[in-house]
């Protein structure tokens, strides 16, 4: 899987983690355990009854067991979202 990582170092990501959180940042860079280093990285909270709310993390790490699913997100479609008005129930956590 961490050769497969390369190809988004420097591009924007979406991560989503075991307890069910979205983070979303540039990626710059990552170890062979898939630990994750996100620069200018937020947060996205979902609500089933207010938009979604972006937590300013700036510079993250994101421990390798945790991660669950990465993509790469594409900037123009996201920029045109209204991240206001989505309403979503949030990711559950994995249970084993």
């Amino acid at each position: 899987m961490a050769s497969g990582l390369e190809s988004y170092v420097n591009h924007t990501v979406s991560i989503i983690t075991a307890d069910g959180r979205n983070f979303v940042g540039t990626l710059k860079g990552f170890d062979q355990t898939i630990n994750l280093i996100l620069d200018e990285s937020h947060e996205r909270v979902y609500s089933s009854t207010q938009g979604v709310e972006q937590v300013v993390l700036g510079l993250h790490i994101i421990r390798g067991d945790n991660v669950v699913v990465i993509g790469e997100l594409d900037d123009n479609i996201d920029s045109r979202l209204d991240l206001g008005s989505i309403r979503a129930e949030p990711i559950g956590a994995v249970v084993h």
